[in-house]
């Protein structure tokens, strides 16, 4: 059973971002958290988190969004499936925004992904933890639930 955790985010703010020019990217452009929540709520791209099976269940993930790991393990190895994986659930030709944590893998799986032939593919900047601060503690600087985007924990 899962547990919300966080509400979606107002219809005021909601309407505040849907306002904003539309997204044009290019191919290596990143895009923020915000801009990926736009996008993916107004059902203009899919959202795929990339982290592993253990992280999404442990610190959580964007609900309705598919899951494709880049690595898997508490060694995070490579996942040699991972462009198969993502071929057998989304188009090439949709856009497509990857997720991880910190939105370094994420990076990495954008390109793996542009080389295999994903058209319109796309690294959410900031992941879903954010970076380390000071203090070692993720999430309280940047980061998918640092902006009050919508998440569950199972």
């Amino acid at each position: 059973m899962s547990a919300v955790l966080h509400d979606p985010i107002s219809r005021a703010e909601q309407d505040a971002l849907n306002s904003a020019a539309p997204l044009i990217l290019a191919p290596d452009d990143g895009v923020s958290p915000q801009q990926a929540w736009t996008l993916f709520s107004s059902g203009a791209a899919v959202l795929v988190d990339v982290r592993t099976t253990e992280e999404r269940s442990f610190v959580g993930y964007v609900p309705d969004s598919l899951h494709v790991a880049w690595a898997t393990g508490t060694s995070l190895t490579r996942n040699p499936r991972f462009v198969r994986e993502l071929e057998a659930k989304v188009a090439k030709d949709k856009k497509i925004l990857l997720l991880c944590r910190s939105g370094k893998r994420s990076a990495l799986a954008a390109e793996a992904a542009r080389k295999a032939g994903f058209t319109d593919v796309h690294n959410v900047l900031e992941g879903f933890e954010g970076e380390i601060n000071a203090q070692h503690h993720r999430g309280t600087e940047d980061g998918w639930r640092f902006h009050g985007l919508p998440w569950i924990q199972s």
